[in-house]
């Protein structure tokens, strides 16, 4: 049986749970590219073991793409012909004890900032500035202006797409450093558990407005997923292609940024493809003028056979 034979007994076993040819590249803060073969939108955990279920024993792997916010993903305008699966509105509660929050995966990362400095709870004000889940964030161990996810971390709780268990885990077990975790494609992040530290009420607003005010001084808006390129160490991505004169370099709909280089904005309408071609056109310049490889912070899907969905479950 083909893959497009397995796509079809994977939509079969999910039933009215699945959706066909739903919007995935809109779904992005670049909102270019294309569909999902299929999508399911998870309430709860008992809909993940499902997923989970219906994944096992397809003649062929049908890849999985875990979704969140899509603030750090581009798909390409051919698409994603696998399942993705995304967290809904049951995962966006937030529980206060003490100086303790417990977050849902799908919460927004602003939403959460703010909400815990309005309880006088201080660490997480820097989120406000970062476009993403809960559960994107403790994936990929998201940070700005000197913490990040794990500076807070206690714990987290993953539901398996492979197996389909739910497992509560130390935040010992992300083995995060910067930019990357242990967290598998293939696991999602229903929740997380932060120890904050009681603070000002007021403190916590100021450092939340100088963040928003420093952020639209210094980054610019529009249809982008922030930094593209890892910082290489001792040094800054941005600064090296600005080095290079690539503020403003252009390819079809897409470009540099004017305003900070290591962004690359897509006009309304515009390419993924059109972005994922200056992205390979700055790396290869950077490389050729200093000898830096830079690394990419956004995932890539559906540029190759299966990039960015990990190992499919079997």
């Amino acid at each position: 049986m083909s893959a497009p034979g397995s796509l079809e007994l994977l939509a079969a076993r999910l039933g009215p749970l699945a959706v066909r040819d739903a919007p995935l590249g809109a779904r992005t803060t670049y909102r270019v590219g294309g569909a999902a073969a299929l999508s399911v939108e998870a309430g709860d955990e008992g809909v993940l073991v499902e997923v989970a279920d219906a994944l096992r024993g397809l003649p062929v792997p049908v890849p999985v793409l875990v979704l969140g916010n899509g603030s750090n993903l581009l798909v390409a305008d051919a698409g994603f012909s696998g399942l993705v699966v995304h967290l809904g509105p049951g995962f966006e509660a937030l529980e206060v004890t003490g100086t303790e929050v417990r977050a849902g995966g799908a919460l927004a990362l602003p939403t959460l900032a703010r909400r815990t400095a309005a309880a006088g709870l201080t660490g997480l004000e820097w989120a406000v500035g970062v476009p993403g889940s809960v559960g994107g964030a403790v994936r990929m161990n998201a940070g700005g202006h000197g913490s990040d996810t794990v500076a807070t971390l206690v714990g987290y709780r993953v539901v398996d797409l492979v197996s389909g268990s739910a497992t509560d885990h130390p935040v010992a077990d992300l083995a995060a450093t910067y930019r990357h975790t242990s967290i598998a494609p293939y696991e999602v992040v229903v929740s997380a558990t932060h120890r904050l530290a009681e603070g000002d009420r007021a403190t916590c607003r100021r450092a939340i407005d100088d963040i928003v005010r420093w952020r639209r001084a210094n980054q610019p808006g529009g249809a982008n997923a922030g930094s593209v390129f890892t910082n290489p160490v001792g040094d800054s991505a941005g600064r090296l292609i600005d080095a290079c004169g690539l503020k403003g370099f252009r390819i079809g709909t897409a470009e540099v940024s004017p305003k900070h280089a290591n962004f690359i904005q897509a006009d309304r309408a515009g390419s993924a493809d059109d972005v994922r071609r200056v992205m390979d056109a700055v790396r290869d310049r950077v490389r050729q003028a200093t000898g830096t490889e830079l690394a990419t912070e956004i995932r890539m899907v559906g540029f190759d056979d299966r990039p960015g969905s990990g190992r499919p479950p079997t």
